[in-house]
């Protein structure tokens, strides 16, 4: 980012008006104006910019996020924020109404040479637009697009306003900047001198040497990820939009730019013939392109230029960068191969539209006529008459001098029989489709037989004949499914009948392209009833938190718990995952689960420099790999279990002796250690039917294509393990002298608190959620283990028991409005009192089979407490007098620009 120095120097070399420098450093200084959601069915989410050392917003991952990949990455731009401050557009709308819209653009850009507004739009949606609202989207003869009001309100600052469309990306490219990533983030890794000699060494040999061959022939004097480093640096040189370097047979490597141009045409004939559909410039001389509309010879193939010659005798030169531009434009392109045989529009629909027995009777035609004119007619053939001869040639030349083809004119017409005029009149026609739209497709979801019976009514008010009930119902039938069902049961129910859509455009895969890629974490609650491992009590169904790899399929962690999804269960899964994998996926997808959107999870993701993205709600496809995951694990193991829930399905075939309660003998510890022999184990080495191979062999065979990636490694030791500590809704404490800090209703104590500077600071602070009886303050620039002031009473417990408890505590003290204070002696004395042992029993119980599971995943570390000093009456007494009771969820604070 630039300082305020380079800044200004940076504003004098552009002369920037004072209005345009106070609009940059309005934009500069202010937060995002708004915090995106995504619409129905986009994918939003957050990107840990290094250029920025922030998080930036995207709404659109198919529009907005190749966006910010582009400003990354691009020497050009200096800084780059989204969502800044409104601006006023004002314009003219369709009907001549003259409109002031307050308009917030994606994104602010700084380049070297100007500064402006940049909207992100997909192509068919800026199209819709500009049918809208045409004084503001208007679409230019060199096929860009601009927004008049929008250059109307930045002139005169001297800045710029400038649409991104869809149809401009370079899919290529984004494939390979989120391939390399990984190679762009963290500190800057060495690559050893002799590493890259060794590669430079082999290029300047071998210019043009495939990737693959490359990692080959200098394998054991540079690794993998040497090679990867040195291309994400430009040492060595590599089309990023040519070819995808996951496939590195075939990549191309230059030891520099410069080798590149020399040994190659930026755009090159294909070797051997075109696949067809897939045509290829030819470059040589003699060979010819179209350029908008019009063939041009090919007469000189230079080193930097291309000349081409036109009709009327004029020489164009190109240069590469020129045809490069033309041909991503479309504005050339190969000449296409000549066809005298394509068949009539007409014929194509007629074939396509005949079944297999149509076919059979129109070929049976045919071979009998050839025969006749042959004067060789088919064997076992019956006799034709003379008369049904003439008249199969008569339709035949018909067919063959109308449409050229005259085998259509063999097709039998036997489905056309009959009258085919509609029955019914106009006005009837209109009261039946009014009867479908207003009275069918509602919410109410009347039957058909109702609908039709008010129908009749409305056709004998009206003296005309009504429709049958067959013809009702067969109108409500050729209605699209998809319609009737959104409007009468809703959006969420229609989903089901939704086409998948599908990018016939190259874009990137939706599963990425290796492993650590893409992750996915989801929740789903178990079908199956769980009983405490002492005495058999019934606990009820546990909740299973899964992290897949998209790519593989694989599953990087799981967690097992009674809780429903919190912070809690993300903490646990991505522990897990870095316990057995030291690494943590290149980009997250979640829902819009309030768990996922805090201040712990987003503040997680921050300082790994991982990229969040957010599923649409309601769209179930979008987490399609976490739901088949639950779907598999239901099917193949749990419902062979005792306990299973597949009978609750059907609510009113459960008895006393068929319910899955009874039944159930598994228990949580039980169940883990099954559930992860079935997830690491068995599904781990099952062939996947969209892999054709096990999930393990997938990711082992892509982590060796694209590389071990070791610098991204996490250690998980007690730093990671401190880090992945929630915090508390505030975030802070302050430092009560004598009492300590705290932290969800409790007093948490430190031997450093009896500091007279700490004393009465507020400090940053995390808790345990698996241990009330242990906290972290950060106190003198590092984290200080705190313990309760009742230790011994909520050691072992968790948050849960306390929170509880607090419930209980509060119902209890309704009657007291002056006084709601609960302090920790209280609370110490209520989880241990017999008053609230019934309400504790169960809860207790799972915390403990939680427990046997839980394992190193927690981290806990036990330590001795250190003493604390007495507190003085007068001290408790204005403690306890301002301990309010805080929420039990607390609200997201989402801070988009947190550095990290």
């Amino acid at each position: 980012m630039l300082t305020s120095d380079d800044l200004r120097a940076w504003s004098q070399r552009l002369s920037l008006s004072e209005e345009g420098r106070a609009a940059i450093d309005r934009v500069r200084c202010s937060p995002p104006s708004r915090l995106v959601g995504g619409g129905r069915n986009n994918v939003s989410g957050r990107y840990p910019s290094k250029k920025m050392g922030a998080m930036i917003q995207f709404e659109s991952h198919r529009v907005e996020l190749p966006t910010i990949y582009e400003l990354e990455h691009d020497p050009d731009v200096l800084e780059f924020y989204d969502q800044p401050p409104p601006i006023e557009l004002r314009y003219e709308s369709k009907r001549g109404r003259r409109l002031i819209v307050s308009h917030t653009s994606d994104f602010f850009v700084l380049r070297k040479e100007a500064a402006g507004w940049e909207e992100c739009k997909t192509e068919e949606g800026l199209v819709k637009l500009a049918d809208d609202a045409p004084h503001r989207y208007q679409h230019t003869e060199n096929g860009r697009w601009r927004c008049p009001p929008g250059e109307a309100y930045a002139a005169p600052r001297g800045l710029y306003y400038r649409f991104r469309s869809s149809q401009k990306i370079d899919w290529g490219l984004q494939r390979n900047l989120q391939f390399l990533d990984d190679y762009f983030r963290g500190e800057r890794v060495p690559v050893s001198p002799d590493a890259e000699q060794a590669v430079r060494a082999q290029l300047r040999t071998e210019p043009g040497i495939t990737l693959a061959a490359l990692v080959r022939k200098t394998e054991g004097a540079a690794t993998q990820d040497d090679i990867h480093f040195l291309i994400a640096r430009e040492e060595i040189y590599v089309g990023l939009s040519a070819a995808f370097l996951g496939e590195p047979d075939t990549v191309r490597v230059f030891v520099s730019k410069e080798t590149a141009v020399a040994y190659g045409r930026v755009v090159s004939p294909h070797p051997g013939p075109a696949p067809a559909g897939c045509p290829y410039l030819d470059l040589r001389v003699g060979g010819a392109l179209v350029w908008d509309g019009r063939v041009r010879k090919i007469v000189n193939v230079g080193q930097t230029t291309i000349s081409l010659l036109g009709d009327d005798s004029h020489v164009v030169d190109l240069s590469e960068a020129q045809l490069e531009a033309l041909v991503r434009d479309g504005r050339i392109s190969p000449v296409p191969e000549a066809s005298d045989a394509r068949p009539h529009e007409e014929v194509l629909q007629r074939l396509q539209a005949a079944d297999d027995r149509t076919l059979a009777v129109a070929n049976r035609r045919d071979r009998i006529l050839r025969g006749q004119v042959g004067g060789d007619p088919p064997p076992n053939e019956p006799q034709v008459p003379e008369r049904t001869l003439r008249r199969w040639k008569a339709w035949f030349r018909q067919a063959e001098a109308h449409y050229g083809n005259g085998f259509v004119g063999l097709l039998p017409r036997t489905r056309q029989r009959g009258n085919r005029t509609p029955r019914l009149s106009e006005e009837v026609k209109a009261l039946l489709e009014e009867a479908i739209l207003t009275d069918y497709e509602t919410l109410k979801q009347k039957t058909r037989y109702a609908c039709w019976q008010a129908l009749k009514l409305r056709c004998n008010a009206q003296k005309v004949v009504a429709p049958s009930y067959p013809t009702f119902c067969e109108a409500v039938k050729k209605r699209p499914q998809l319609l009737k069902t959104r409007k009468r049961q809703g959006r969420r129910a229609a989903y089901a009948h939704e086409v998948p859509y599908l990018y016939l455009d190259q874009t990137t895969p939706r599963h990425g392209d290796r492993p650590f890629e893409i992750g996915h974490i989801d929740h789903t609650q178990l079908d199956l009833e769980c009983v405490s491992a002492d005495d058999g009590t019934g606990l009820g169904r546990p909740w299973l938190t899964l992290f897949t790899d998209a790519y593989s399929r694989r599953v990087l962690a799981f967690y097992l718990s009674y809780d429903r999804p919190s912070s809690r269960a993300c903490m646990m899964v991505v522990r897990e995952c870095v316990r057995r994998h030291r690494r943590l996926p290149q980009i997250v997808v979640v829902d819009g689960g309030a768990e996922f959107g805090g201040n712990y999870f987003e503040g997680l993701l921050t300082m790994f420099q991982i990229l969040k993205k957010v599923r649409p709600p309601s769209k179930a496809r979008f987490g399609s790999v976490c739901e088949r995951m639950f779907g598999t694990t239901n099917t193949q193991f749990l419902y062979n279990l005792a306990g299973n829930t597949q009978l609750t399905r059907r609510p009113r075939q459960v008895t006393k002796s068929t319910n899955p309660k009874k039944h159930a003998v598994w228990s949580l510890g039980e169940l883990y250690e099954r559930l992860d022999e079935y997830l690491y184990e068995v599904f781990d080495t099952l062939s996947h039917p969209a892999l054709g191979q096990s999930p393990r062999e997938a990711f082992t065979t892509g982590q060796a294509q694209s590389g071990l990636r070791s610098h991204r490694l996490i250690p998980y030791d007690e730093t990671f393990l401190l880090l992945t500590l929630p915090l508390t809704a505030k975030g802070t404490a302050k430092v009560m002298p004598g009492r300590g800090v705290k932290i969800n209703h409790l007093y948490y104590w430190a031997e450093v608190f009896r500091d007279p500077e700490v004393e009465g600071q507020s400090v940053p602070v995390r808790y345990d959620p698996f241990d009330a009886g242990l906290a972290h303050a950060f106190v003198r620039g590092r984290w200080q283990r705190c313990h309760s002031e009742y230790y011994h009473v909520f050691q072992g417990r968790t948050e849960q028991e306390v929170r509880l408890a607090t419930k209980t505590l509060l119902a209890m003290r309704r009657q007291y409005a002056q006084d709601r204070a609960i302090t920790a002696k209280r609370l110490a004395e209520l989880v241990q009192s017999v008053e609230v042992q019934e309400q504790q029993l169960i809860q207790r119980r799972r915390d403990q089979e939680s427990l046997r599971i839980r394992g190193v995943s927690t981290g806990a570390v036990s330590a001795p407490v250190p003493p604390r000093p007495a507190a003085s009456p007068q001290t408790s007494g204005r403690a306890a007098a301002g301990d309010a009771p805080e929420p039990e969820t607390p609200a997201p604070d989402r801070k988009p620009y947190g550095r990290f």
